[in-house]
């Protein structure tokens, strides 16, 4: 589905116009935009401008050392 979406200003002008040119396509509905205002929040101006926060939401390595392979250098090896 696709939406050709109109400004509530120019709707008298072109609903009308865009229904009719749109009518023999289904895939596509005219619509009007009837939005009030923004939903996002305003940016804040000057030096109050917010920052995102990025958070590493990958697992923490466990600490500590990991022991040697057998076979490696430095293992015992029993003889």
């Amino acid at each position: 589905m696709t939406y050709c979406v109109v400004p509530r200003q120019l709707e008298a002008q072109l609903l009308e116009t865009l229904r009719a040119h749109y009518a023999g396509d289904p895939e596509v509905t005219v619509i009007v935009d009837r939005r009030e205002r923004e939903r996002r929040r305003p940016s804040l101006t000057g030096g109050e401008q917010e920052q995102r926060v990025l958070r590493d939401r990958r697992r923490r390595r466990i600490s500590g050392d990991v022991p040697p392979l057998f076979g490696e250098p430095g293992t015992l090896v029993a003889g």
